[in-house]
Order: structure tokens, then C-alpha cells, then sequence
């Protein structure tokens, strides 16, 4: 068995109490104590999250704009610098490879951000594609990323920062020194609350790290992240996205721009398969469900009308904020409307379920 990549904070995390897992190829941390109660301080107050397994690209040349703008969904061309938009990378049927966060960060420089489990997929679909004026570096084992999340994690951050990074808009980033160590600070986040993610060199990850604990942030873990996640509605790869899943159907329609800033069309991969899912009315919805009962549905479950199945669970949890279970599934287009009565089946008993409208949490 091939031996776990280590972020640069792993030696914090084993010498604090992190019980660590493996999460595609990385040991990480998915709780220090109370999944609730990291939750919980990530809602309320401030929670740090390593989340340096995530890959991070930077694409340069003179050609970086355009080859990004036919790979990604999402229209490159013209993004200003210090903008962020999220996007997805589609094969030719459609299917997603990965969602994105995309940023430029110089005039012939543009940065994204990968999940962990996709990266080397990534790797070889960018190589496959390649652009003799854009030359693509993998930049994860050279850096870590942090994350400070919740309602008090703009002033956490702000109050170490150069530079003004409090006035940053949700999706802008910029480059400030964050105690003394040089940062890319984005304005971004994967829980549903404001806060920063913090891109650093991996030999001051641990100074950064320590130095936001001690301004009043507690230190979190996967699990808690991913009941964040779910309550804000966000999708996770290998789950609400996959290759044989396209970003229509998952109800990432926003992310896909079909036309160029002049109306005229825009041409990247997967565009046509893309096209004719938006005229598909037969294609099952993703949606928000709220269960009955103490026990949460999980992956795989199937969603029953009438005793018949009509869906999938794709994500499942007991939620901390609402407190009662929660899940995403696709379901058949005519089961998709709020307020549609159904249930899930949790080992063979059928549990009354209501189709709610996505996010289950936003926060005010």
C-alpha cells in the first residue's frame, strides 16, 4: 500500500488529538473531539480547517486565458484580476471530471483550485490538452491552504492581514502578508459561512496555523466540514458529481455560460452535451430532503414514492443547526417540487421524507 501524503500541518494535527484518516491519498485530520461541537463553532463563532490536500494549479503564458476558457464551463475570458468564480471541468458526453475554483491572479496568470481526488485526474486531462502558450505547475506539495470559517473568521484573519483583505467581496482575492507569512487570501469557503481561505508556503503553514488558534479560532476536522457542506447545500465529487453526471443535471446550470460577453457562442468541452441537457425533462433532480426519525439516510439509499424507488441518496447527515436528518438525492423530475411527500429507505424500513428547497442553511 502506497504510503499517505502528509499536508504540512500533519505534525500538529497527530501531536494535537486530530484523529486521522485516509482521504484520497492524504492523511487527514476528521475530528479532534465533538464533530457538533466543531460544527457548531464553525456556525457560531470561528473554525480552522486544514485543507492543504486540495490541488492548486497555476496556469501561465499568453495563452492561459484562452486554453482555461474551452477547458472550464465557466467563461475565463475577460474575468478581471482578483476574481474567483467557481466552475466545472467536463469531458466531451458532459460528465463532470472535477469542480473548480478559478481566479486570475496576474494579466497571463490564472490559479485554480482542485479537489484532492482529482488532482492527478486533472493533471493528465490538462497535459492531454496542452497549449504551448500555457504552461500549467502543480503547485500543492510546495504550498498548504487553510481555511477560517464563520461569522467571526473576517476579523480573525482581517486583524493579522497587511492588507485590507476585510473589504475582499465573496469570490475576490488578493495577496497580503497574514502574520508575518505571504498569503493569497480568498474570500471563499465550503460551509455556508463567510471567511477566508488562505493559500501560504509549506514550510510557515504551522506558524499561520498555531497564530490563528491563538486568536480565538478552534481547529476542525473533515467531518465537521463535510456536515457544513451538506447543511449549505454544496455538492461533494464522488457523490452529487461524478463522470457520468453532467453539470445540468446536477443543478450547477449557473456555472456553465454558453455565450461569449459579445452573444456569441462560446465554445469548451462538454458544450454540447450541456446543450441538450438543458431541453432534457427527463433527467432526475437533485434535491434537498428532510427526514423523519433520529437516523440519517446515507449514500446509496433509495428514495420510495408509492413503494416503488424514484431516487437516489447521494449525501446523508444528522444536521447540528436544524437538528434532524438531512440529505441530498436525485430524484425523477415529477417528484422534484418542494413540499413533495416521499420517504427513504434506511435498511428496509421506509422513513417519511419532504423534498425542501435547497440550502437546508444560509446564513443571514
Amino acid at each position: 500500500m502506497a504510503e499517505l501524503l502528509q499536508t504540512p500541518i500533519a505534525p500538529w494535527h497527530e501531536a494535537n488529538g486530530g484523529r486521522l484518516v485516509d482521504f484520497a491519498g492524504w492523511s487527514m485530520p476528521v475530528q479532534y473531539g465533538s464533530i457538533v461541537a466543531e460544527h457548531n463553532a464553525t456556525r457560531t463563532a470561528a473554525g480552522l480547517f486544514d485543507v492543504s490536500h486540495m490541488g492548486r494549479f497555476s496556469v501561465e503564458g499568453p495563452k492561459a486565458e484562452a486554453w482555461l476558457d474551452g477547458l472550464l464551463t465557466r467563461r475565463v475570458e475577460g474575468l478581471d484580476e482578483g476574481r474567483v468564480r467557481y466552475s466545472l471541468v467536463c469531458k466531451e458526453s458532459g460528465g463532470v471530471l472535477d469542480d473548480v475554483l478559478v481566479g486570475r491572479s496576474g494579466p497571463e496568470r490564472f490559479d485554480l483550485v482542485v479537489n484532492a481526488s482529482n488532482r492527478a485526474k486533472l493533471l493528465d486531462w490538462f497535459v492531454d490538452h496542452a497549449d504551448d502558450g500555457a504552461r500549467l505547475t502543480d503547485h500543492t506539495t510546495a504550498t498548504a491552504m487553510i481555511a477560517a470559517q464563520g461569522p467571526k473568521a473576517v476579523a480573525l484573519v482581517a486583524g493579522l492581514a497587511d492588507a485590507d483583505v476585510a473589504s475582499l467581496r465573496y469570490y475576490q482575492a488578493r495577496r497580503s502578508g497574514v502574520a508575518g507569512v505571504a498569503c493569497s487570501v480568498s474570500r471563499t469557503g465550503y460551509t455556508g459561512e463567510d471567511g477566508f481561505e488562505l493559500v501560504c508556503p509549506a514550510d510557515e503553514a504551522v506558524a499561520l496555523w498555531e497564530k490563528l488558534l491563538e486568536r480565538g479560532a478552534l481547529a476542525c476536522g473533515l467531518a465537521a466540514r463535510d456536515t457544513l457542506r451538506l447543511e449549505a447545500g454544496m455538492p461533494l465529487y464522488g457523490h452529487e458529481l461524478t463522470e457520468v453526471l453532467n453539470p445540468i443535471h446536477a443543478g450547477l446550470g449557473f456555472a456553465v455560460t454558453f455565450d461569449k460577453a459579445d452573444g456569441s457562442p462560446r465554445e469548451f468541452v462538454g458544450r454540447h452535451a450541456c446543450l441538450l441537457a438543458k431541453d432534457d425533462g427527463a433527467l432526475a433532480k437533485r434535491v434537498g430532503l428532510l427526514v423523519e426519525g433520529k437516523r440519517p439516510p446515507r449514500e446509496q439509499y433509495r428514495v420510495m414514492v408509492d413503494g416503488r424507488p424514484c431516487g437516489v441518496v447521494t449525501s446523508g447527515t444528522h444536521s447540528p443547526t436544524l437538528g434532524r436528518p438531512i440529505a441530498m438525492a436525485y430524484v425523477e423530475p415529477q417528484f422534484a417540487a418542494d413540499g413533495t411527500r416521499l420517504a427513504v429507505d434506511i435498511r428496509g424500513a421506509e422513513t417519511p421524507a419532504v423534498v425542501a428547497p435547497l440550502p437546508f442553511y444560509k446564513r443571514a
